[in-house]
């Protein structure tokens, strides 16, 4: 298989993936969001986002930063959001549409090593925990830069290494040691793909963007209960799910009550709540 078909695959197993839990991240939207907002607002501010300004979202899922872009560019602005998933982009349109934005957001199916972007057009990109996922990380940063305009910014945020994410590896960690599944080769895409700083800035610098700085970002996700934490996980994390697809109902439940049980170490003395901290890397950068 040539590398063009593996990447080909891979593009369509994630696109099923995330199809399959787009309906669950509408359910679960509150509370990823009250995580992931402070991102979506710094990537704004570092892609210096204003009334009338025309944005690219890479990677939207079901319709962030663009929805919070959208607000902020008003009706003489634009933003063009984009993603892999027809099913999110269905969740996001429905959303944009209740908010009263559909005629300020675009939504267009594809993924952005390959989608066809028009060239020099926009003042700002996002693109909020996306580029982790992609084969071909040049070719996608190529393409953003190709669409930006002329000194317009780029703004993206990756997941920082799996050692600051503790609960959700462990729960990876647990659930393929259980389900006997091997981790992905190395150099395989991921959320901690692009955990590696300086190998981040340096594929925006082969794409050619300039200016490169990065800081980090601390993300709270809050449950009210760890048997709500196993729910969230098990609903909205397609890997996951695909690792327990092939396990009887009463192994699956055997699983996932280790899960709660070690999600039970997480629960906040002070609010009940079971709290677990994520750290994100922000990359803002120039064309």
């Amino acid at each position: 298989m040539t590398i063009l078909d593996s990447n080909k695959q891979y593009k369509e197993e994630e696109r099923q993936s995330w199809d399959s839990v787009a309906n669950n991240w509408q359910k679960w939207w509150k509370t990823i969001e009250r995580g992931a907002e402070k991102v979506s607002k710094r990537l704004i501010e570092l892609a210096e986002i204003k009334p009338s300004s025309r944005v690219l979202d890479i990677a939207t899922g079901i319709g962030e930063p663009s929805i919070t872009a959208a607000n902020l560019v008003g009706k003489s602005g634009y933003v063009l959001a984009t993603d892999i998933s027809p099913q999110m982009l269905s969740v996001a349109k429905q959303r944009a549409i209740s908010l009263g934005l559909q005629d300020v957001i675009e939504f267009k199916e594809g993924d952005v090593e390959t989608i066809d972007l028009p060239p020099s057009t926009f003042d700002a990109s996002l693109c909020r925990c996306g580029l982790m996922f992609l084969p071909d990380l040049n070719a996608g940063l190529s393409n953003i830069h190709r669409s930006l305009k002329v000194g317009g910014h780029f703004a993206a945020a990756v997941w920082a290494s799996p050692d600051q994410d503790t609960l959700s590896a462990t729960t990876m960690n647990i659930v393929m040691k259980e389900t006997n599944s091997k981790p992905p080769p190395p150099g395989t895409p991921g959320p901690f793909s692009l955990s590696d700083e300086n190998s981040l800035k340096n594929s925006f610098a082969i794409s050619e963007f300039k200016d490169l700085g990065i800081e980090r970002i601390n993300v709270s996700f809050d449950f009210d209960s760890p048997d709500d934490f196993t729910t969230f996980i098990t609903e909205t994390a397609g890997p996951l799910q695909k690792m327990l697809a092939n396990q009887t109902t009463e192994r699956k439940r055997e699983i996932l009550k280790v899960v709660t049980e070690t999600a039970q170490k997480y629960v906040n003395d002070k609010t009940g709540k079971v709290s677990f901290e994520n750290e994100a890397i922000v990359i803002d950068s120039k064309k």
